[in-house]
């Protein structure tokens, strides 16, 4: 029969025997019966009992403390620091990497990783300045820099880090064109959003360091992605064709300047030439002057002819008018000097090949000997006298 059925009231561990519910007995009682059991067990008399419930006593105690200070060794490991907090409280200190030990029930140590970088990204649809949906993809990397910040400021860190960065996105697009958060706005606008997401951790003193931020995507809407694609295409190819006028300016320009330089060089030596040639007429007329004065019929004919022959010099065709009768005469020098030149070669050869001639018959070499009898003998003669 259990002990708390009717008419169980003999099994009662509680001695609940007067018929009313007094409940559990009080915890010192149940100390003072344990502690007389151990001395009912010593087989002694009273004076013994006490001394063997003090040893008891001290035992417990002992074996209390040591546990109670062998709980308080910990860990930290070489990246985490650990805040310290005494009764609830910060301390203000952290425990650094090793062992150490710490008052149980009293400090409490919460290891913190100071040394990983974590990576947090945020994606969503957002509107630009000029009410357009684009679709933007940014990710951070960020590391705790003061432990107990991270853990107290705010109520939940990784969460409040999140919404922060999905805040300074939303805010930084928004006062961006679409043009320019697609083309070439992406470094502006991921540069805006680190300085937006400081600004915003700082306000909320969350111990978080910003390394850095990384612009991941930015596309139009699906319904009007081709449209863009074409727009970008078009604007790359603007880009090449900016790249290339200005490669081909600087291959253009250095032979533009030397073809300067060279024409300068030129007209400089042209002017000079002139100069001179100036100068020379010039000195040519006053030496010709007195004589002209002297003699004007002369040194007119004279300088007339001069003329005429420097002219009909550097000219093949020569009309001439006779004088009353209307006609012109037609005076092809080019051909007349070649006629003249071919015949005068004609009368060389002709020379040349009849010396020759004359040189091998024999009445030549007749001739010949007998002119050198005639030597030997006037010879022969001189050397008689």
């Amino acid at each position: 029969m259990a002990w708390n059925e009717p008419g169980g009231d003999k099994n009662d561990p509680w001695k609940n025997r007067g018929g009313k519910e007094q409940g559990p007995p009080d915890l010192d009682e149940v100390l003072k019966n344990l502690f007389s059991k151990f001395s009912k067990s010593g087989g002694g008399g009273g004076g013994s009992g006490k001394s063997y419930t003090g040893l008891g006593l001290g035992l417990l105690v002992a074996i209390i403390v040591v546990v109670w200070g062998l709980s308080g060794f910990y860990t930290i490991k070489e990246a985490e620091r650990g805040v310290i907090l005494r009764f609830g409280e910060n301390t203000g200190q952290l425990a650094q990497p090793g062992l150490s030990w710490k008052m149980t029930f009293i400090d409490e140590i919460i290891p913190v990783n100071v040394q990983n970088i974590s990576s947090l990204g945020s994606a969503g649809s957002m509107l630009t300045e000029d009410e357009n949906m684009v679709r933007v993809e940014m990710e951070m990397q960020y590391r705790i820099a003061d432990p107990y910040l991270w853990r107290f400021s705010v109520t939940d860190p990784q969460t409040s880090l999140s919404q922060a960065l999905d805040s300074a996105i939303r805010y930084v697009v928004g006062h961006m064109k679409m043009d320019d958060i697609l083309t070439d706005g992406r470094e502006t606008a991921r540069q805006r959003v680190r300085d937006e997401l400081d600004n915003i951790v700082g306000a909320y003193n969350m111990g978080v360091s910003v390394i850095d931020m990384n612009f991941k995507d930015a596309r139009p809407p699906q319904e009007v992605k081709a449209a863009f694609d074409d727009a970008i295409a078009a604007q790359e190819d603007e880009v090449r064709f900016i790249r290339e006028a200005e490669a081909y300016a600087r291959e253009i320009e250095p032979r533009a300047r030397g073809q300067v330089n060279r024409m300068n060089e030129e007209a400089q030596a042209y002017k000079e030439r002139s100069i001179l040639e100036a100068q020379g007429e010039v000195a040519r007329f006053e030496e010709l002057l007195p004589q002209y004065q002297a003699a004007p019929i002369v040194t007119r004919q004279r300088i007339y002819l001069e003329t005429m022959e420097e002219v009909f010099s550097s000219t093949s065709k020569i009309i001439v008018d006779t004088e009353g009768s209307g006609n012109m005469m037609y005076l092809p020098l080019d051909k007349i000097m070649d006629r003249t030149n071919s015949q005068t070669q004609a009368q060389r050869a002709q020379e040349r090949n009849t010396l020759e001639g004359l040189r091998n018959s024999p009445a030549a070499e007749e001739l010949l000997n007998r002119t050198q009898d005639n030597n030997v003998r006037s010879n022969n003669r001189e050397g008689r006298n």
